[in-house]
């Protein structure tokens, strides 16, 4: 059993948040035709099922009781008509019986399902905080909109992460270890060791330089030019949302929007932070390589 370092909301984490704002700029055109949210992976039970539908599964396969997606307004009927309503009748007849079940299953999954809206693209960290009379004051999970996961043991990624949470009673979030070439895109931090594979976290920094975290982001143990970067997994406190508002009223923008790393930062100097390496892999959707390597990685992952 790991020591606790504070206690700040034991209750357990029955919410997941999903920002799925944005406007997909890197996938265009195709985004012009359908949100990069939907577009298509073939999952291990070999159905072609759209991203958003594969983090939700593993949500709520995790034991989320609630899902709260976030998206721009002008959008609702998409993820609505595709999680809480049935085909139409004429075509719900060319469906397979087995198919026609999974109809049914999929209104189930949505009956889960929240719909926010951020009706301004300010950022990650503003389509967060769009979520925050939604999340009411309870600890949540927070996952990327353009990410799924896929364990290398029984228990899910998402479902290592709870655990830790429920461990240490505080904020957690899930790490994997990058080169240090791939660290310009992802969101990195500082620790020292408190057990195997789970640090404190001393310090959260968005895409750093390379000259930046060799300086101030190296870690014992870590091999040298790699470095612990966020997995896209986290279990926060609510006290999150006070600083995206702080960081919101007072114009706080960086690169042109309000980021989430800067109010993790300071949810950490508040209430302290635990870091986990995911024994999983994340597999990006939001580019066109990513896109396309996530097909062929996901599928060959989860047929061996």
């Amino acid at each position: 059993m790991l020591e606790n370092m504070q206690i700040n909301y034991p209750k357990k984490i029955r919410k997941a948040v999903i920002p799925a704002a944005g406007f997909g700029t890197r996938l265009f055109p195709a985004t012009k035709a359908i949100k990069k949210e939907l577009f298509p992976i073939i999952d291990k039970d070999g159905r072609a099922k759209p991203v958003i539908q594969l983090i939700v599964e593993e949500a709520v396969n995790a034991g989320i009781e609630e899902v709260g997606i976030v998206i721009q307004t002008s959008d609702r009927s998409l993820f609505e008509d595709f999680f809480k309503s049935p085909p139409k009748h004429e075509l719900l007849q060319k469906l397979s019986p087995q198919n026609q079940k999974y109809s049914e299953y999929l209104q189930d999954l949505g009956s889960k399902i929240t719909i926010l809206t951020q009706d301004t693209q300010e950022g990650y960290g503003h389509a967060v905080f769009c979520a925050k009379e939604w999340v009411n004051n309870e600890p949540f999970l927070l996952m990327l909109g353009d990410h799924i996961y896929d364990s290398n043991t029984e228990k899910s990624c998402t479902a290592q992460v709870l655990d830790i949470y429920n461990q240490v009673n505080q904020s957690t979030i899930g790490l994997t270890i990058m080169p240090a070439e791939m660290i310009h895109k992802a969101g990195c931090i500082a620790g020292n060791w408190q057990h195997e594979s789970i640090l404190i976290v001393t310090q959260v920094y968005e895409k750093p330089s390379i000259e930046y975290a060799r300086q101030h982001l190296r870690v014992e143990g870590i091999p040298e030019d790699e470095f612990l970067c966020i997995f896209g997994l986290y279990a926060l406190s609510p006290k999150l949302f006070d600083f995206l508002e702080e960081n919101i009223r007072n114009d706080m923008r960086d690169r042109g929007e309000f980021q989430l790393t800067s109010a993790l930062d300071q949810l950490r100097e508040a209430e302290g932070m635990t870091g986990y390496i995911v024994e999983g892999h994340c597999f990006d959707t939001g580019m066109p390589d990513a896109y396309l390597q996530t097909m062929i990685n996901f599928r060959k992952k989860t047929d061996s």
